[in-house]
């Protein structure tokens, strides 16, 4: 990465401080494709465990001044079953969100923005947009609509309007193209650069804002040592795959994958320890081994 911070640990640390918040107002407001305005920080299920040792994952959840509910979320490693988790975390707000007693009225609308480093699906593109809408099973040109009443009552115009919104950015397939405000923001994703000719929405405040030199030497330190472990993790969970692959085979993959990344796990617990900047209860946090596995590597 270049001079600016990684995302990630944008989401972990600067922007949920409500003076940091119009860069990620930007980002959105880009992505979506309307003023977006964050109003406060809400807890997701990831956010309510120890955040600073997770290095594959992390995620963000923010209501906006129209109460709609954005949930963004930071994926380093390859996980074959994202789709299920966006699916989950989208239904799951919904949920947490729709107070008992409610009208389904009252249902809240729920957006996934989906940041990927690896390569999720099959697809040429690189930006995605999946959205709910109904199609009439004898004819492909008919498509369900809301009445006048339904748009009135519930404030959308369309029926997918209702339903949960998902963006998948697969920031590693990014051609390097830019055309456009949305492609200089994932080229930011991709290269850690924002170049003095990108003028898109909340890019300007993160300049200043997410700039490595403007850390703390606390926040530097801790800032490095994430990105070594990041690059640890990813390493070690590329190799345990392949090794997984290689040793299972095709009818014994699964166990050997496993065994693979029970491996994997154990040499990154042994770098971390030599590293000696993290507890047990840290490393533990951050391999899924237990304190008492972790004392005897």
């Amino acid at each position: 990465m270049g001079n600016y911070i990684r995302f990630d640990w944008m989401i972990k640390r600067l922007l949920r401080d409500k003076r940091n918040f119009v860069v990620l107002d930007g980002f959105l407001s880009v992505l979506i494709g309307r003023q977006i305005k964050i109003t406060q920080v809400l807890e997701s299920e990831g956010n309510q465990e120890t955040e600073d040792q997770k290095f594959n994952r992390v995620d963000l959840l923010v209501e906006d001044d129209k109460k709609e509910k954005i949930l963004v979320e930071v994926q380093n490693d390859h996980e074959l079953d994202f789709f299920q988790r966006m699916a989950f975390g989208a239904s799951k707000i919904i949920t947490d969100y729709m107070k008992r007693g409610e009208p389904y009225a009252a249902l809240p609308k729920v957006y996934s923005v989906n940041i990927v480093y690896f390569s999720l699906g099959q697809g040429k593109g690189y930006a995605y947009h999946g959205t709910t809408v109904f199609k009439n099973m004898f004819n492909d040109e008919d498509e369900l609509k809301l009445t006048p009443a339904q748009r009135s009552k519930f404030g959308v115009d369309e029926v997918h309007g209702i339903f949960p919104e998902y963006y998948i950015l697969r920031v590693n397939k990014f051609d390097d193209e830019i055309r456009q405000p949305l492609q200089e923001w994932i080229s930011f994703l991709k290269t850690g650069e924002i170049p003095d000719a990108f003028t898109a929405q909340g890019l300007k405040e993160a300049r200043d804002i997410l700039r490595v030199d403007a850390l703390s030497e606390e926040d530097r330190k801790m800032y490095n040592r994430y990105l070594e472990n990041v690059r640890l993790a990813l390493s070690l969970d590329d190799s345990s795959r392949y090794e997984g692959y290689v040793d299972g085979h095709i009818a014994g993959r699964a166990e050997g994958r496993a065994e693979g990344r029970a491996d994997a796990m154990r040499e990154m617990a042994r770098a971390l320890k030599s590293i000696g900047k993290m507890t047990i209860e840290e490393i533990s946090i951050a391999t899924g081994l237990t304190p008492d596995e972790i004392s005897k590597i």
